[in-house]
């Protein structure tokens, strides 16, 4: 809509926003009544995040609320590899299970066949979330699409869920790499593809998220995390070259900065562990940032958050920033709590 000034898009070109843009990762989510009914609602996770209606409402209701500048597509990393063909469930208390792939048989199995056609209600989705947007009176927020990065991605892929030590795909990256690119190739195709579309639907940014880059060594971390990522950056920006990319390196430490310089995002979110004055010099006088509160500063709330809260905004109040969490936020986390922070930031000036 011309005219409609969107505070975390100016944000993230460089430009000045009326008030500091504010969104949280999972910000839909078990931590809000209105969220947990939709879900019981649903049935199961799977059949919440393939129902556009459904899935749409979830993203809404924390704007709604709380009025965040950002809203980011109820969905799940996860759907990748499943419309990849590998078999994912989500067992109740456990998280995600996949079959996994441990074999050059594993890869070979994934394919392109259904993939469109599995992902398709979440380009769904991310259209009636933007018209939800319009319709409502929300035409200041953006709207935000997602993926999770080829490393992230494979560590779940090969693993079968979620892991401690990343045992097995370490060992592939170590004995066998050749296959670990093969799937890492396919992963990039897949995951461009998949962020165009979701562009192409009605995502003004997106983010991608490399929950577990962490767990590469520096010797490794620019061939299985960067590298992959900058050619998704590359795809993404060859078919949509003004619509920002934003990089979650989580865990990375001093590797945020060849992150930076190795893939070309548009803009970086950084983990509660990095200090801010350090990102302040190294990584915000490139682009914006984007962080960085614990989440569970944030479930205890108080006085404690806000100092942490105002901290934040004083170290970045130099340079394009937008407020979140360091990681997603706690599923006890008070809603009252999240208000609190909200107002907060709004009484606040960059």
């Amino acid at each position: 809509m011309q005219g409609i000034k969107k505070n975390m898009l100016e944000a993230l070109r460089k430009h000045t926003p009326d008030h500091i843009p504010v969104w949280l990762m999972r910000q839909a989510g078990r931590y809000l009544p209105e969220y947990r009914e939709i879900r019981e609602k649903a049935g199961s996770f799977l059949s919440l995040v393939y129902n556009p209606d459904l899935a749409a409402e979830v993203t809404l209701q924390p704007i709604r609320r709380f009025g965040m500048d950002g809203a980011i597509l109820f969905s799940d990393i996860l759907v990748v590899p499943q419309a990849l063909g590998q078999k994912l469930e989500f067992i109740e208390g456990e998280g995600p299970k996949l079959e996994p792939i441990r074999d050059v048989g594993g890869v070979v199995d994934l394919n392109f066949a259904a993939f469109d056609q599995t992902l398709s209600p979440v380009y769904e989705t991310l259209k009636k979330v933007r018209s939800g947007l319009e319709g409502e009176g929300f035409t200041g927020t953006t709207t935000i699409g997602f993926a999770g990065a080829p490393w992230t991605v494979a560590c779940y892929m090969v693993e079968g869920g979620s892991s401690r030590d990343f045992l097995e795909i370490k060992k592939m990256a170590y004995q066998n790499p050749e296959l670990l690119e093969r799937l890492m190739d396919i992963l990039v195709e897949a995951t461009a593809a998949y962020l165009v579309k979701q562009i192409k639907s009605g995502a003004e940014v997106v983010q991608l998220f490399d929950s577990w880059a962490g767990a590469v060594d520096a010797q490794h971390f620019k061939k299985w995390v960067s590298l992959p990522t900058r050619k998704i950056v590359d795809l993404v920006h060859e078919a949509y070259p003004n619509v920002p990319i934003i990089g979650f390196p989580r865990g990375s430490g001093v590797n945020y900065i060849s992150y930076l310089q190795d893939t070309g995002v548009d803009a970086i979110s950084m983990d509660s562990q990095v200090d801010t004055k350090w990102a302040v010099r190294v990584l915000q006088s490139s682009v914006p940032v984007q962080g960085n509160l614990d989440p569970v500063c944030l479930m205890a709330g108080g006085d404690a958050m806000i100092l942490a809260v105002e901290k934040i905004v004083h170290d970045f109040s130099g340079g394009p920033f937008v407020f979140n969490l360091g990681h997603g936020i706690h599923k006890d986390t008070p809603v009252e709590n999240v208000q609190m922070l909200v107002n907060t930031l709004r009484e606040m000036r960059l």
